[in-house]
């Protein structure tokens, strides 16, 4: 199952206001502090729920994709207070877990276009007494959801959609009894690796635990599920992953916790882009040393696209050159739109690998980006498991975000370099970065850094 198409998604944004990209007139020196991972929030917000007593999220992210995971949690019975803190982004949350205990109940779950709401809460909602539907955006209808219905199902738990039939995707009921009993369950989780990470979380709950087995395709973005494993350890959850495609976890309590959340790393790659899309320095402070995040990919991806990468005293600084390199980048999971803008700019050509999943994401990323890519001059084509992007010299024009922040963030590298590119819907990016425009805005209004759009001007790593 895919996104909606681009033509399909241009078609109906013509209302939506565009966000004139600004066009750096000089190279970028600044410093970025991005706000908390969006996968780790969410992760640790559905363990605070099951957890043995009260949590604490510290420097959680504040966005529209945990507030949907709040809101879930909050109908199925869980406490969440913001509480003062010590986050440049928001208030700390503090957890009162669910209790199996609670009367029988209805409640609705909106899981919006976020994928770790409508993958993630289905199994918890198992766990209590009631009914729980969900539903969310109407495209969120159309991304793959069969293998978690499908293992629910063989997990002993009843679903049912709207017409009382069985349900293949959003929305659809899952009746709740309070327990499910687990055990061995073989999946198909080759579509996304949040079907393995959704069971996961939970599986310490069952009353036997859970085997997980997957078969079939490779599971696309390992490296999630790896956070997933390392958080439930970080929790005291006997997880076994030792032998490939199988996990394993123990049923026991998940201990209460009190979590610092790291900065999002993926959402620091288009700051990092801008380095190279203005041949310009960026800096990201308190970047961790060691990170399940994917987003520890840039340091080698954005050192294979030419860039000077160095990390100090926890700062890492990322300096790009007068030309962006071609090259060829495997497997960049969410990174794959940051990486194609700057290939787009590229002297050379480029092929990304192994990102097919990504045609099942908030939008069919592969055609969008080559939709848009093409619609400002450049020379982009989809393969069977990614894209080939060749050197081609960009104009103005507006790149569309099909409700995806990472088009969005894409268009706005691309407008570092090219002027006079807009991009339709830049609010989009509050999925999991709401203050993105005053961000990118002060980016470049440090250092010196002026945006500009006058013709002649010259800046970027090309133009």
């Amino acid at each position: 199952m895919t996104g909606s198409t681009p033509a399909a998604s241009a078609a109906t944004s013509g209302s939506v206001p565009h966000w004139p990209a600004p066009f750096a007139s000089r190279p970028i020196n600044a410093t970025v502090t991005v706000p908390g991972s969006k996968s780790l929030t969410n992760r640790f917000l559905v363990l605070a729920a099951l957890a043995d007593g009260p949590s604490r999220l510290r420097a959680p992210l504040h966005s529209r994709d945990s507030a949907l995971m709040i809101d879930a949690l909050r109908q199925l019975g869980a406490t969440i207070t913001e509480v003062p803190g010590d986050g440049a982004f928001g208030p700390d949350l503090e957890v009162i877990p669910l209790s199996q205990e609670a009367p029988s109940s209805r409640t609705r779950i909106d899981c919006g276009l976020a994928g770790t709401v409508m993958r993630f809460v289905p199994p918890l909602a198992a766990l209590r007494n009631g009914v729980s539907d969900f539903d969310g955006d109407p495209h969120a209808r159309k991304r793959p959801m069969g293998t978690i219905i499908e293992a629910l199902k063989g997990l002993g738990v009843t679903l049912t959609a709207d017409d009382g039939g069985t349900p293949t995707s959003l929305p659809f009921s899952v009746e709740g009894t309070g327990e499910v009993r687990g055990g061995h369950l073989v999946i198909d989780a080759s579509a996304s690796s949040q079907f393995v990470s959704a069971l996961l979380l939970v599986g310490a709950r069952f009353t036997e635990g859970l085997h997980l087995e997957h078969v079939g395709k490779p599971v696309p973005s390992l490296d999630h599920i790896n956070m997933t494993v390392a958080v439930l350890r970080g929790v005291g959850v006997a997880v076994d992953d030792s032998v490939p495609n199988h996990w394993v976890v123990a049923p026991g309590p998940i201990r209460a916790f009190d979590q610092r959340i790291e900065q999002d790393l993926s959402n620091a790659g288009p700051f990092l882009a801008a380095a190279l899309a203005t041949g310009g320095t960026v800096r990201i402070p308190d970047w961790p040393e060691g990170t399940t995040q994917v987003g520890d990919l840039w340091r080698s991806i954005l050192a294979d696209l030419g860039a000077e990468v160095s990390m100090a005293d926890g700062v890492l600084t990322v300096t790009g050159g007068r030309e962006i390199k071609g090259g060829n980048f495997a497997e960049t999971s969410e990174l794959a739109p940051t990486v194609a803008a700057l290939c787009a700019l590229a002297n050379g050509p480029s092929r990304l690998t192994g990102i097919a999943h990504l045609r099942g994401h908030e939008t069919d990323r592969l055609a969008a980006l080559v939709t848009e890519i093409n619609r400002l001059g450049g020379d982009a084509e989809e393969t069977s498991d990614g894209l080939v992007i060749r050197p081609a010299t960009l104009h103005a024009g507006v790149v569309h975000s099909y409700a995806d922040r990472r088009m969005a963030t894409a268009g706005a590298i691309l407008g570092l370099a090219v002027p006079g590119i807009e991009v339709q819907d830049i609010a989009t990016t509050a999925k999991t970065m709401p203050e993105f425009p005053r961000m990118w805005a002060d980016m470049l209004a440090q250092g010196g850094s002026a945006a500009a759009a006058a013709e002649g001007s010259t800046g970027g790593a090309q133009y």
